[in-house]
Parts: C-alpha cells; sequence; structure tokens
C-alpha cells in the first residue's frame, strides 16, 4: 500500500504508550470484520469488494458509458448520501475542474440531484436542462427515499415531455436493489437499464460498486486504477491486525485513545481544493457509522489554507477537545513557479522562484508546528500523489478503520437508526398515510 499514516504528533498527547494496550480490541474487532461476526455482520460485502470485481465487470461499466455518452451531454446523478458522495468525491479530485476532456476525451457535464429538496435549485435545473442533451441515473435501494424519489419524479417527467416515453427508457439508467423495492419494480416494467447494489452493502460503502463506479466512468475516471488500488488496501488491511503494521489499525487506535482522552472531534484537513467532497464523503462515513448510543467522535472537515482564515483561529484556541487528521499529497501534477517582479509591491519576491506546491507545502508544515503548540494532536495521511489507485486505496482505508473504531465502541457501524427520527415528523407534518398518530402529537407539540 502507498498510503503512509503519521501518528507521532498525536502520540505525544496519550500518557505513555497506552495506545498499544489497545491491541487485543483491535485484534477482537479486526477477526470480527474478516469472520463477519460482529455487529451488523450482514453488510460486511464491501470487505471483499475490491478482490471479487471483476475486470469483465468493469470493461461491461465502460462499455455502458460509451453508450450514455454518444446520447448525452448532461449526466444528472441522483441519490443522496452514499448513492452520489463517494462518486462525486472522486470526480472532483481527479477531472480537471476547468476543462470538458479527460486525456484528450469528451466527458459529459456531472450534475447532482436528489441529495437535498430545495425546490428552487430543482427548478432551475429543469430550466437548465431545456437546451441540453441529457441523462439520468437514479440510485436507491429503495427508491422510496424522499429526497431521490422526488427528484426523480420531477426530471423523469421532464425528460419523458422532452424525448417522448419511448424515447426517454433508452435515457434512464437505474441503479438498485437485485429483487425488489419501488424503483427495481419500475426499471423492470419500464426496461431501463439497471445495475445492481450488492444486498451486503450500504450506502456509504457503495462508492466501489456500480453505485460509484458508473458515474467515475462517464466522468472519465479510470475505474480499473481506482479499483487495483483498493485491492492493493485490501490486501495490506487484512494481513494482519497488528497496529504497527497495519495502517487502518493504528489509525483506528490513535483515534479510539484520544477520544477517550477527551478528543471528541475530528477535523479532517486539506490543502488541495479538489479533495473538498472526499472530505463530505469521510464526514457521512464515520457520522452515521459511529454516531449512535450517545457515542463516537464527531467528524468535521476543513479546507486549507482557505480555512485558516475562519475556522482555523477556532482549531488554534478554541476548547481542546479536537485533533486533526491532514491529508498531504506528496508530488502534485503540475510545478506553477511564482515569477519575479521588478517593483514587487506586493513584497513576494522573497517567493519568486519557488512552485506554489512549495509554498503550500511549508504553509502546512507551519500550519501543524501551529496547532501542536496550540494543544491539537496531529495524525497526518500521506499520499505519493493524486490518482485512481491512491483514491482507491483510501477509500477502501477509511472503510476498513471506520468499521473497526465502530466495533471498538460497541455499536453497529452499518445501521443508522437516528436517520429515521427527522424522516417520521416530516411525514407526520407533510400528512403521510400511517402517520396520522404522529401528526396529531406534532401538532399538539407546536400549539404548546
Amino acid at each position: 500500500m502507498d498510503i503512509r499514516i503519521q501518528t507521532s504528533k498525536a502520540r505525544t498527547f496519550l500518557p505513555g504508550d497506552i495506545w498499544k494496550t489497545l491491541q487485543p480490541a483491535v485484534d477482537r474487532c479486526h477477526r470480527d470484520i474478516l469472520s463477519r461476526t460482529g455487529k451488523g455482520a450482514d453488510f460486511l460485502g464491501w470487505v471483499d469488494l475490491p478482490s471479487s470485481t471483476s475486470d469483465h465487470f468493469l470493461e461491461e461499466i465502460n462499455e455502458g458509458c460509451k453508450r450514455l455518452r454518444e446520447l448525452a451531454d448532461v449526466i444528472i446523478v441522483i441519490g443522496i448520501g452514499g448513492s452520489y458522495l463517494g462518486a462525486r468525491a472522486v470526480i472532483e479530485a481527479l477531472t480537471p475542474p476547468f476543462s470538458a476532456t479527460v486525456k484528450g476525451q469528451k466527458i459529459p457535464q456531472i450534475i447532482y440531484a436528489g441529495h437535498h429538496m430545495d425546490g428552487d435549485y430543482h427548478a432551475r435545473l429543469l430550466q437548465y436542462l431545456e437546451g441540453q442533451e441529457y441523462a439520468l441515473i437514479v440510485i436507491s435501494k429503495s427508491g422510496t427515499t424522499t429526497e431521490p424519489a422526488l427528484a426523480f419524479r420531477l426530471l423523469k417527467t421532464h425528460l419523458e415531455k422532452k424525448y417522448g416515453i419511448k424515447g426517454s427508457r433508452r435515457r434512464i439508467i437505474a441503479i438498485t436493489d437485485r429483487a425488489r423495492g419501488a424503483l427495481k419494480t419500475m426499471a423492470d416494467r419500464e426496461q431501463y437499464k439497471s445495475y445492481v447494489i450488492p444486498d451486503d452493502v450500504g450506502g456509504r460503502y457503495s462508492v466501489l460498486t456500480p453505485v460509484g463506479l458508473l458515474p467515475l466512468a462517464l466522468a472519465g475516471v479510470d475505474v480499473k486504477q481506482l479499483i487495483q488500488g483498493a485491492r492493493k488496501a485490501e490486501q495490506e488491511l487484512k494481513r494482519t491486525a497488528e497496529i504497527e503494521k497495519n495502517p487502518a489499525c493504528e489509525y483506528a487506535a490513535i483515534r479510539y485513545a484520544l477520544y477517550e482522552s477527551g478528543k471528541f472531534v475530528e477535523v479532517l484537513a486539506n490543502y488541495h481544493p479538489g479533495l473538498h467532497y472526499l472530505i463530505e464523503w469521510w464526514k457521512q462515513l464515520y457520522g452515521e457509522s459511529e454516531g449512535k448510543e450517545f457515542k463516537g467522535i464527531f467528524p468535521a472537515g476543513v479546507n486549507f489554507t482557505t480555512d485558516l482564515h475562519s475556522l482555523g483561529q477556532y482549531i488554534q484556541e478554541g476548547r481542546r477537545m479536537l485533533f486533526e487528521t491532514v491529508l498531504t499529497i506528496e508530488t502534485p501534477e503540475t510545478q506553477l513557479v511564482i515569477p519575479r517582479d521588478e517593483e514587487n509591491l506586493d513584497g513576494m519576491n522573497f517567493l519568486a522562484g519557488k512552485s506554489m506546491h512549495e509554498i503550500n507545502a511549508l504553509a502546512s508544515v507551519g500550519t501543524t508546528l501551529a496547532h501542536l503548540d496550540g494543544g491539537v494532536p496531529v495524525l497526518e495521511l500521506i499520499l505519493p500523489r493524486l490518482h485512481a489507485d491512491t483514491l482507491g486505496q483510501l477509500i477502501y482505508f477509511f472503510e476498513f478503520a471506520c468499521a473497526l473504531n465502530g466495533y471498538m465502541l460497541g455499536v453497529n457501524p452499518f445501521d443508522q437508526p437516528g436517520v429515521e427520527a427527522y424522516k417520521k415528523n416530516m411525514f407526520a407534518l407533510l400528512g403521510k398515510p400511517g402517520f396520522e398518530e404522529e401528526t396529531n402529537q406534532i401538532l399538539q407539540r407546536l400549539q404548546q
């Protein structure tokens, strides 16, 4: 595995080698993952996913993308949570932000819908699509999750008016359950091209399934290299549970030790704007997996150096309840050098001849030193470069470490019972059939 972890700047905040005493717990949790005997074992399909994904299947994905590119210049990915965050994270990280081509190949514009319920956003999207050749990828196991279901209804209606019912069928791809659910029923009836979300893989662990692979391939990401990287991580992280030889075990052990010492917030930081949505994906992965039974570390994220001028103040001098994990990229794609200016009105000639990457890297070093002086433990995850292979490794690394931490906390890292609380209230307020009693109770509360 090419990703390295540096924990020495966090271990100094822990008494002695207390993190090493967690080895028996890590052994047990590692064993529970591989033997599928822990809580939520029915959703451990992601563990073997990289090695079980065949090159033939990836070719099938790529072939499906060719057909869709011929039809559409714009692809709408409809989904919420893990149904879109993983794909968006990798697309934002690996595709050029100001270009419609990847390696000389024209790629469609990827737009996201169904990840919230703002009417203005979706109305403006429909207006934009009037003048575009577009297609839909709708992602949902059930087909009844409110946000994507509403977006799909709106977009499907618009698509059918534009292309006709028959023409629209070629422009809709469903990624859904193998055998049941509203979306599966509709896909079968309308004969949409469809892909299966494995029964034993939950949404936030699904980026290496068709949920992520199809949008990624459409955006020009090399999905074979992504899976290849994940296979490297799978092989290494399965091999041993020894904390000092398994980076995921080391990360999980240090996080747990810091949590036990009173550090209840983890701030994932990066110095590369393309990693913004990787942090958003990570927040969902850890927030939904750990935050149960009034336990767990709160996952937060910052984009440096931008956020050093805002949240950086709190990290430096706020409550000492947090620790920081920094994503570092060693080698950039380009070396943009600062030119010399004869007038030097901005006083920046002292940086002339240095690359932006060098300046950014030294800003990271200076920030880490400042945060350490301010009492913030700092972990570092080092990627040799930003590439499909290394992102595949990072995705699997975070998934494995997250499952370990969930088991160490004694919770089921693969369910999300708390998500149902807001849905229950929302359905009651909207008058959904079957929620009449809850509607009356909420109305009484609001009157009070």
